[in-house]
Formats: C-alpha cells, sequence, structure tokens
C-alpha cells in the first residue's frame, strides 16, 4: 500500500494554511487551558479547509472519556459552537475569504478533532 500524500498547495497556501493552524491553536489555549500537542491544516480543492488537531482533551476530559463518552463530545462540540465566531474569524483573516459554513468533530479515542471550513468561491 503507497503511503498517502499530502495534498498540492498553491502558491502562499502555505503561509495561510500556517496562519489558519496557529490561530486555531491559540483560540484552544486561550480558551481550553492548553493547546492541541499537534495541529495542521489543510487547503483541499480551492474551498475546503480541514484543520486537524491531535490530543486536544484536557486533563478533565481524558479522565470523563471512559465512562462518560457522550457527554464529553456534547459538551466540547457545544463550546466549538459557541466559539465558531472566533474560528470562523481565524479562517478568514489567515485566507482573505469569507467562511460559508463551519463544522466541528471531535474523536475520543484516539483523540483527533478535525474543525471542517468551506469557502466562498474565488
Amino acid at each position: 500500500m503507497e503511503p498517502v500524500k499530502e495534498p498540492a498547495l498553491e502558491a502562499g497556501a502555505g503561509e495561510e494554511m500556517a496562519a489558519v493552524t496557529n490561530g486555531i491553536v491559540r483560540l484552544f489555549a486561550e480558551y481550553y487551558g492548553r493547546g492541541p500537542e499537534r495541529a495542521k491544516s489543510y487547503l483541499l480543492g480551492d474551498r475546503y479547509v480541514v484543520c486537524v488537531l491531535r490530543d486536544t482533551m484536557t486533563t478533565v476530559e481524558r479522565t470523563l472519556a471512559p465512562k462518560s463518552p457522550d457527554m464529553v463530545r456534547r459538551v466540547r462540540l457545544r463550546f466549538q459552537e459557541a466559539m465558531a465566531d472566533a474560528f470562523i474569524r481565524v479562517v478568514e483573516e489567515a485566507t482573505g475569504r469569507r467562511v460559508l459554513t463551519y463544522h466541528s468533530q471531535l474523536n475520543l479515542d484516539p483523540d483527533i478533532g478535525f474543525e471542517f471550513f468551506l469557502l466562498e468561491e474565488r
């Protein structure tokens, strides 16, 4: 099986995706008290931004997750909804384009989060 290749980026998109990643990590650190251990953002096609975040859960979430995974997921996703405007603002400022929609997804085991953004057409 061949290794998965990362999508090719347009000129300048690398800096934009780095700005997205740094901005999202900064929000996590500010509002959760810690940032993810690893994070990287990708521009898929010309309109989809995906930020992949690894090891994002707080100590409290990691403690509760084995016994109450649905509660951890609900609280985290509700908080992400409350933070949506801040997440969208990071992507809009980094890309110079309007975000049409945003979705957050959290997987508990392994601890990986995904922030999805659909950009307006150029």
